[in-house]
């Protein structure tokens, strides 16, 4: 009897949990053949479950992800103050990478050099965290703030301002020099003087000017 559309995802999810549980166990990416034979499943069964190596990984980094996708969605729903909003945007995901991190190191860097080794196959979540940014730049943009700039250009110079609090493997670099106090005055900061309208010269700065190469 075919799976409902309910099940075949219930399935899925508990293979990559399943997966994601060797991982830690064992220390290393889980290849296709251990996975199926890990499963319970029969071979037929994981194959109707998962067309290749790709497709369990996609479902792998969905389970990973999931915590993160709902906080965004959480956050961008919710009617906080621009800045507020923004800050929770950043905080909420790396409270939840970083308590993985302290919980696991030696986990979460295994499932960092997968992400990494992979990185084709998580580029939407990351498309997706950018599409929901853009949603919140708009946002304080018709508040007054990163006033002259484009969405893209805001979209750019925050990712690199707030990169260390956003790629997982920060964390494994700097460890406890990342802090919420920290990404709070970032997100401040970039509210006060991330601007446009100080000239083509120098955007978003009183006095540096960049020279021209």
């Amino acid at each position: 009897m075919p799976m409902t559309e309910t099940a075949r995802e219930a399935e899925r999810e508990r293979v990559a949990r399943h997966v994601l549980d060797l991982v830690k166990e064992r220390g290393s990416e889980i290849p296709w053949t251990v996975a199926m034979a890990e499963s319970g499943l029969t071979r037929a069964r994981f194959e109707a479950l998962f067309a290749d190596y790709d497709d369990l990984f996609d479902a792998v980094a969905q389970t990973w992800l999931a915590p993160h996708m709902a906080v965004m969605e959480e956050v961008l729903a919710s009617t906080l103050p621009p800045q507020r909003k923004m800050y929770e945007f950043f905080r909420r995901r790396f409270i939840i990478s970083q308590g993985r991190f302290r919980e696991d190191p030696e986990h979460f860097t295994i499932l960092c050099e997968m992400g990494a080794a992979n990185f084709e196959r998580v580029r939407s979540y990351v498309d997706l965290a950018d599409h929901y940014l853009c949603e919140l730049i708009a946002e304080a943009q018709a508040e007054g703030f990163f006033a002259g700039l484009s969405i893209d250009e805001a979209l750019s110079l925050i990712n690199q301002m707030i990169s260390n609090y956003t790629l997982p493997d920060a964390l494994i670099y700097l460890g406890d020099k990342l802090t919420e106090q920290k990404l709070a005055r970032i997100v401040d900061t970039m509210f006060i003087g991330l601007s446009g309208e100080a000239g083509a010269d120098a955007s978003g700065v009183n006095a540096l000017k960049v020279a021209s190469s």
